[in-house]
C-alpha cells in the first residue's frame, strides 16, 4: 500500500482524494448502487472549487421543455365516479440520471396534493368524486430554482346524490311538531336545502321552507295544522359550483299520521222549536277531546263578533238568556288549542211579542221657560207598562209628561214599555233647554293705545247663557273671526292692527232670541317712527347772508313727535321742537360760514321701543361769500398789502439815512443846538421827506441832532443847501440836485458852561 501511494503521489491531489472516496465507499457499502455512489460524490464535491477543465466533467445541465395535466376518465364525471389527474412534464438532462423533482396540484390556487419524484408523469386521484371537487385545476414542477406551471384545467362533477329525509315520530297529534333531517353526507357544505309538507291524498304541497345550511344537513321543525290526515316530506338539495348550481333529484320521507285532538264543535239550542220573546233562550256548544291531549281546549261563543260566554275546562259552553228579538243572529262556536282552531255556527230567530216603544216630545231644542211635552207609545196600543226617565231618573211611570222647561231639564230622554217579563225601551232624545243669552261685553288687555303691528288680545263673555255659545268678533264692519265656546269662559280674538280700529262682539247659542251685540271697543294704534330723513329747501349751497332752511321729517309716525337738529361731532341738538306733524323745520335767516358742515336729524315719539332714536343719513351744506363781499375783502386784502409794503419801504429808507449819517455825527461837536427860543424844532415828517425824495442818510442825521437837543434850551435855525449827488445810484429820483436842511444851534450865553 505504501508502495503504491508512493508510485502515485504525482496526481493531482482532487484525483487521488476521489479514488480513495470511492474505494471508501465501496469498502463499507458494497450495496450501494454507483448511481447513489456518484450522486453521493457530486454532493460531496460541490462547494469545491475545481478548475474548468474539471467542472465541465462533473456538472449537469437540465431544462424543463414542457408541462400539461390530463384527466381520466374524462374532465366532466358523474357524481361519486373515480377521477385521476395527470401531470405530465418532459425534462432534458446532461445527466445519465433522471433528476429528482417535486410536483404540486393545485384546486382553485390552493394546494391539494403534492410528491417528488424522478418520473415524468405523476397522478392525484380522487375517489368517488363529489360536486365540491369540481373547480379548475393545475399543475407546477420545481426543479431546483427552475419552476414550470400548467395552464388551469376545468374539472366539472355531474349530480348531487339524493338527500336523506328522516323524520323525529311517524304519528303526531293536531297542534303537535315534526322534525325534519334532511341531508347530503357526501357533499360539503355550504348546501341549500328545500324542505315541502305535502297532504298525501290530496298532493297539495301543505307548507314549503328553505334554508341555506353550512353543515351537509338541516333539522326543521314543521308544525300539525287541524285537518291534516297522512303527510310526507320532500327534500331536495342545491349547491353551487364556479359558476353554476346542480340540484339534486327529491327524496321523500315515512308517512305521518295525524290523530285529531278534538272534534268539531256542535250546537244545541233550547227550545228547539219557535221562540217567542221572553222564552228562556239556552244555546249549547259541545266538542269531544282526545283523551292524549295534554292541554284542555277553550270554547268561545260569538254572536255576531261579541263573545258571550266561554269555557276552559269542560267539554262544552252554554249561553242563557232570556229570548229577546235583539238575541237573533248569528252565533258562532269556535274550539282553541294551541294552534288549533275549529268553528261550526247557527242562527237563531226569535219572534217579536211586541214593537219596541218610541218617544214623541214637542221639540227637542226648547227655549228656557217654555213647555216641556213628552209622549211613549207602542204602535198596535197594546196594554203595557209605561215609564219616562232622564239619563235613568224616572220621570213619569205614565205615557205622558209635561212641565215648564229650564235650563237644567236638558239631557237624555227615553222611555220602557213592559207586557209580562218583556221590557223595552225606546231609542233615547237629546233634548236641550235653552237660556237666553246675556249682552256680551267687550273688553282687551292693553291701554287705550297699543304699537302698530303689536298683537292684542281681545275678549267677549256672555255671563249668562247655555252654552256652546259662538261668538263673533267685528272688525270696523266685517266679521274678522268667530270661536265656539263650550262653557261660560270668555273667548279671545287675537289681532296685530295697523291703523286706528273699532272691534264689536257678536253673541249668539241655541236660544230663539236673536243674537246680541256688544258695545264698540275703539283702539288707537300709534305708529312709530320710521325712515327718518333731512333736507335743505333750496339748494345744498346757501349764499352768505342769505335764509337757511332745514327740513326733518318721516315716511310714518303718529304725533306728536320730537325731532331733533344736529350738526356732526356735536353731542348735544341745536335745535328741538315738538310737532303734531311728520316734519320740521329749522331756519337761519343770515347764514354765515360757520353754518357750513354736515347735519342730521332724530325723530322720537311715545311708540318708540328704544332709547336711541331713529336718525336720518348726513346732509353736506356749503356756505358761499356773496359777490359784494368778494369784492370787499378783496380791497380789504389789497389794502393790507399796500400798507405793508408801505411799512416795510419806510423801514428800509430809514435804516439807509442811518448808515449815512453815521460820519457827520462822528465830526460834529457834542454840545446840543438850541434856538434863541430854547425851543425844540419840530422834527420834519418822515413821510413827508420819503415822500419829497429824501434818502435815509439826512432823516438819520437829522434824528440823531435831535437825540442831543435840550427841549428848554435850544433854537434852531435851518440853511437850506444844494448839493449834487456824489452817487447816481443812491438817488431815489431823477433831479440834478437837492435841498438839504443843516440845523444851527445857538447858545445861550447864559447857560453855556465851561469845559
Amino acid at each position: 500500500m505504501q508502495l503504491r501511494w508512493a508510485s502515485d503521489s504525482k496526481m493531482h491531489p482532487v484525483v487521488l482524494f476521489t479514488m480513495l472516496l470511492c474505494e471508501f465507499l465501496s469498502l463499507c457499502s458494497p450495496s450501494v448502487s454507483e448511481d447513489l455512489k456518484f450522486s453521493e460524490i457530486n454532493r460531496f464535491f460541490s462547494p469545491l472549487s475545481l478548475p474548468d477543465s474539471s467542472l465541465q466533467a462533473q456538472e449537469n445541465s437540465f431544462t424543463i421543455n414542457s408541462i400539461h395535466m390530463d384527466s381520466q376518465p374524462s374532465w366532466e364525471v358523474p357524481n361519486g365516479h373515480n377521477l385521476t389527474l395527470q401531470c405530465l412534464v418532459d425534462i432534458s438532462t446532461t445527466s445519465k440520471v433522471r433528476p429528482q423533482h417535486l410536483m404540486l396540484f393545485y384546486k382553485d390556487d390552493v394546494l391539494v396534493y403534492n410528491i417528488s419524484s424522478r418520473e415524468h408523469t405523476e397522478s392525484f386521484f380522487i375517489p368517488q368524486a363529489r360536486v365540491f371537487h369540481s373547480g379548475r385545476y393545475k399543475c407546477t414542477v420545481i426543479l431546483n430554482n427552475k419552476e414550470k406551471t400548467t395552464q388551469e384545467y376545468q374539472v366539472l362533477v355531474h349530480g348531487i346524490p339524493n338527500p336523506t329525509v328522516t323524520l323525529d315520530k311517524k304519528e303526531v297529534i293536531e297542534g303537535g311538531v315534526v322534525t325534519v333531517n334532511c341531508s347530503v353526507k357526501e357533499e360539503r357544505p355550504p348546501i341549500y336545502f328545500n324542505i315541502e309538507k305535502v297532504e298525501l291524498n290530496t298532493k297539495i304541497v301543505k307548507q314549503k321552507r328553505e334554508k341555506l345550511s353550512q353543515e351537509n344537513f338541516l333539522l326543521m321543525d314543521f308544525p300539525i295544522e287541524e285537518q291534516e290526515h297522512v303527510l310526507v316530506f320532500r327534500c331536495q338539495a342545491r349547491i353551487v359550483s364556479g359558476n353554476k348550481l346542480q340540484i339534486s333529484e327529491s327524496s321523500r320521507s315515512e308517512y305521518v299520521t295525524v290523530r285529531e285532538s278534538f272534534s268539531i264543535p256542535k250546537f244545541q239550542i233550547t227550545p228547539s222549536g219557535m221562540i217567542i220573546e221572553g222564552d228562556q233562550l239556552d244555546i249549547k256548544c259541545t266538542v269531544q277531546v282526545t283523551p292524549l291531549v295534554q292541554e284542555f281546549p277553550e270554547i268561545i261563543i260569538l254572536k255576531d263578533k261579541a263573545i258571550v260566554a266561554t269555557s276552559k275546562r269542560d267539554h262544552e259552553a252554554v249561553y242563557s238568556v232570556m229570548a229577546m228579538v235583539e238575541n237573533s243572529g248569528h252565533y258562532t262556536c269556535k274550539v282553541e288549542s294551541n294552534r288549533i282552531s275549529k268553528v261550526s255556527s247557527i242562527v237563531v230567530n226569535i219572534t217579536e211579542l211586541f214593537p219596541k216603544p218610541k218617544l214623541e216630545f214637542s221639540s227637542s231644542r226648547l227655549d228656557q221657560g217654555k213647555i216641556l211635552d213628552l209622549f211613549c207609545s207602542v204602535p198596535g196600543t197594546p196594554l203595557a207598562n209605561f215609564t219616562i226617565q232622564r239619563e235613568g231618573m224616572i220621570l213619569s211611570q205614565g205615557q205622558n209628561f209635561s212641565k215648564i222647561a229650564e235650563e237644567r231639564d236638558s239631557g237624555m230622554y227615553s222611555c220602557t214599555a213592559g207586557i209580562g217579563n218583556v221590557v223595552k225601551k225606546s231609542s233615547s232624545v237629546q233634548i236641550d233647554v235653552c237660556e237666553m243669552l246675556s249682552k256680551p261685553r267687550i273688553f282687551h288687555d292693553a291701554k287705550a293705545e297699543i304699537i302698530k303691528g303689536h298683537a292684542i288680545t281681545i275678549g267677549c263673555q256672555s255671563i249668562n247663557g247655555t252654552a256652546p255659545i259662538t261668538y263673533y268678533l267685528i272688525k270696523d264692519t266685517d266679521i274678522f273671526q268667530n270661536l265656539l265656546v263650550n262653557s261660560s269662559d270668555p273667548a279671545t280674538f287675537t289681532d296685530k292692527p295697523t291703523k286706528d280700529v273699532e272691534y264689536q262682539c257678536i253673541a249668539n247659542n241655541c236660544h230663539s232670541h236673536p243674537e246680541l251685540h256688544s258695545e264698540i271697543l275703539r283702539v288707537k294704534v300709534i305708529a312709530p317712527v320710521e325712515e327718518v330723513m333731512i333736507s335743505i329747501l333750496s339748494s345744498n349751497e346757501v349764499q352768505s347772508g342769505h335764509e337757511m332752511v332745514l327740513r326733518c321729517f318721516v315716511k310714518e309716525g303718529t304725533g306728536p313727535i320730537t325731532f331733533k337738529f344736529y350738526k356732526e361731532k356735536e353731542n348735544r341738538p341745536f335745535h328741538e321742537t315738538t310737532v303734531n306733524d311728520t316734519e320740521a323745520f329749522w331756519m337761519e335767516k343770515q347764514a354765515s360760514k360757520k353754518q357750513e358742515g354736515k347735519y342730521y336729524c332724530t325723530a322720537s315719539n311715545r311708540a318708540s321701543l328704544t332709547t336711541t332714536s331713529p336718525r336720518s343719513s348726513a346732509l353736506m351744506v356749503k356756505v358761499f361769500l356773496a359777490p359784494w363781499m368778494k369784492g370787499l375783502i378783496a380791497v380789504v386784502v389789497i389794502g393790507v398789502a399796500i400798507g405793508i409794503l408801505i411799512v416795510t419801504a419806510k423801514c428800509y429808507f430809514l435804516r439807509k439815512a442811518r448808515a449815512k449819517q453815521k460820519p457827520v455825527e462822528m465830526s460834529r461837536p457834542a454840545a446840543p443846538l438850541l434856538n434863541s427860543n430854547s425851543e425844540k424844532v419840530s422834527e420834519p415828517s418822515v413821510e413827508a421827506n420819503s415822500h419829497y425824495g429824501y434818502d435815509d442818510v439826512g432823516n438819520d442825521v437829522m434824528k440823531t441832532i435831535n437825540q442831543n437837543k435840550d427841549p428848554q434850551n435850544m433854537d434852531v435855525e435851518y440853511t437850506e443847501v444844494e448839493i449834487s449827488p456824489s452817487e447816481p445810484h443812491q438817488a431815489l429820483g431823477t433831479r440834478a440836485t437837492e435841498t438839504v436842511y443843516s440845523e444851527i444851534r445857538k447858545v445861550d450865553p447864559k447857560n453855556e458852561r465851561l469845559p
